[in-house]
């Protein structure tokens, strides 16, 4: 049986040679033999990203995209449907383990460097798989018809009137004159097209990736045959347990807090008559969406926010240190570190109401904490980076990857003949 099934795929990659190329870049592909857990989000990623589409294809089935039936219809997918609660729940639940392993990765390639030469392009494409992420997510959470995607909808298309133009975008968006039927059509079919958009990104993005290799917590290129070790079998189990313990706290949010993440309102069915007292957007929105409120000028917000995102496209120019990761940039590590306090900042700044006074940090308003946020944001891209790449004073690089793996073996060898001794 065996030869059998060896003759059919030899015959099938003589002729289209997927099976040997599947081979070389997920078995025999060489790695940095010092890849760390940091390295696991990126096909976390990929796994979610599979889940999500799988998942919203069935959803897909049961839903009904007019503003008469949507909110009924996804009723009817929890409470009628076999199973429906959980792929709701799962999808649901997804579109925040998405973002949340694509922030740490987007993270860990900021701190280890993995966006400078040669891999621009993989940075700059990873950067596109965000916007194109945002973009799904942002229609998504409009389907379920709810007071706070209704008002979500208003709120963010709108902002495309601050552009030249832009009057006619908004009602392109719209279909009409207002948020309506046309818009939900529309936002459901490319909420549908967009995450096959991503994977076409996320195909380059591998392809970019496969070209030089991965980068590695040393930040130092690969100079000799040790350095690497195959991918499988070393990093796909080291993947799988990362998997495993990924999918025990997806699950615990779908099963224990399905609506952790969600808001109350938006389980009302939309009423354009009736404002929701505080409209906000979805979690991973809030550090954007507090970059766009702290600045009172309308247009000059929305460049703000937009440029918050774009700044992270020219990030491989702006830092002009040649050494790679912050093990060896000794200031780059404590600013790095502070610019995520900043951002996790901006998320508190925008979940709160812009004229809410902080009383224990000095009587501040929600709007001016804001302001100081949204400047140290951009502070670190435009100044802090650029001058640190001109100044900073950097520790001595180890002369290949296996020097520091070695050594640190060599220790461990030690202190055990120590103990036995």
């Amino acid at each position: 049986m065996s030869s059998k099934v060896t003759r059919i795929s030899n015959w099938i990659d003589y002729r289209l040679p997927i099976i040997s190329m599947m081979k070389h870049e997920l078995n025999e592909y060489p790695t940095p033999k010092n890849l760390n857990y940091w390295w696991n989000f990126g096909s976390l990623a990929g796994i979610v990203l599979m889940v999500m589409i799988i998942s919203g294809i069935f959803l897909a089935m049961h839903y009904d995209p007019n503003t008469k039936n949507a909110f009924d219809s996804v009723e009817h997918i929890m409470r009628d449907v076999n199973g429906g609660w959980f792929l709701r729940y799962l999808h649901m639940n997804g579109a925040s383990m998405f973002f949340i392993v694509v922030y740490i990765h987007i993270f860990r390639g900021m701190y280890y460097g993995s966006y400078k030469y040669p891999r621009e392009l993989l940075w700059i494409l990873g950067v596109v798989i965000l916007l194109l992420m945002m973009a799904t997510a942002f229609m998504g959470y409009v389907l379920p018809w709810g007071q706070m995607s209704f008002w979500g909808a208003t709120v963010i298309t709108n902002l495309f009137s601050a552009f030249p133009f832009g009057d006619s975008i908004v009602e392109w968006l719209w279909g009409g004159y207002s948020v309506d039927n046309p818009t939900l059509n529309r936002f459901f079919a490319l909420h549908y097209l967009f995450p096959f958009l991503i994977v076409g990104v996320v195909f380059l993005h591998l392809i970019a990736l496969h070209q030089h290799g991965s980068n590695n917590p040393l930040g130092i290129d690969r100079k000799e045959p040790r350095d690497s070790i195959p991918f499988h079998p070393y990093y796909t189990v080291k993947d799988l347990f990362g998997l495993g313990i990924f999918a025990f706290i997806w699950a615990f949010f779908i099963f224990f807090a399905p609506n952790f993440f969600g808001e109350p309102d938006n389980y009302i069915e939309a009423d354009p008559l009736v404002t929701p007292p505080h409209i906000v957007p979805e979690w991973y929105f809030l550090p954007f969406y507090a970059i766009l409120r702290s600045i009172p000028h309308k247009v000059a917000g929305v460049l703000a926010m937009v440029g918050a995102i774009f700044v992270l496209f020219f990030l491989p120019w702006l830092d002009t240190c040649k050494v790679r990761s912050a093990k060896f940039r000794p200031i780059y590590k404590k600013l790095f570190w502070l610019f995520v306090v900043n951002c996790f900042v901006l998320g508190f700044v925008g979940a709160h109401s812009p004229d809410e006074v902080f009383y224990y940090l000095g009587g501040m308003s929600n709007q001016e904490l804001g302001q100081i946020t949204t400047i140290l944001y951009f502070a670190f891209f435009i100044i802090a980076v650029p001058l640190l790449g001109m100044f900073e004073k950097t520790t001595p690089l180890p002369a290949s990857i296996s020097e520091p793996v070695n050594r640190g073996g060599d220790r461990r060898k030690k202190s055990r003949q120590e103990a036995a001794a």
